[in-house]
């Protein structure tokens, strides 16, 4: 893997405040339609039963999704549908996310994502219908606008 990609990617996504500084997500591997997070599991993690919060599950999907379906690309895509199938339980300590290309159209595009732990046992599928934008995003909403 070329380390450049992966840093540029890493920088792109750094912006992505919730999922990497909050969630404390990782991009571990980039490429043509593919991307691989990671995301060491803490006590935040964790609902009130003891187990991982099905939020922090998706959004390590989420993250990988976008990564894998803007990086490198010459449209922004955004998400238009995700559905999690939440399969077991983790008794890891990282969970990580891998994205599966299942079709690219020139409107659309369709992924899965698996999430497994570091022990090897599958946790969710996400699937993921996007909607490519040409022209991209008009930038982020700086905090005065907000207030309009």
């Amino acid at each position: 893997m070329n380390n450049d990609k992966l840093e540029a990617a890493r920088q792109m996504f750094s912006k992505d405040l919730y999922a990497t500084k909050l969630s404390g997500i990782t991009i571990e591997e980039v490429g043509e339609n593919y991307a691989k997070c990671a995301m060491k599991l803490t006590d935040d993690h964790r609902n009130a039963y003891g187990g991982i919060m099905g939020g922090a599950i998706y959004t390590l999907a989420d993250l990988a999704f976008a990564v894998a379906s803007n990086f490198n690309k010459p449209a922004s895509t955004v998400s238009l549908v995700g559905q999690a199938s939440f399969i077991s339980m983790t008794k890891g300590n990282v969970l990580y996310a891998e994205t599966r290309l299942i079709k690219d159209g020139r409107t659309n595009c369709f992924y899965d994502v698996r999430i497994y732990d570091d022990l090897g046992k599958d946790i969710a599928v996400v699937s993921f219908t996007g909607a490519h934008i040409t022209g991209g995003f008009p930038g982020p909403v700086k905090s005065e606008d907000q207030n309009a």
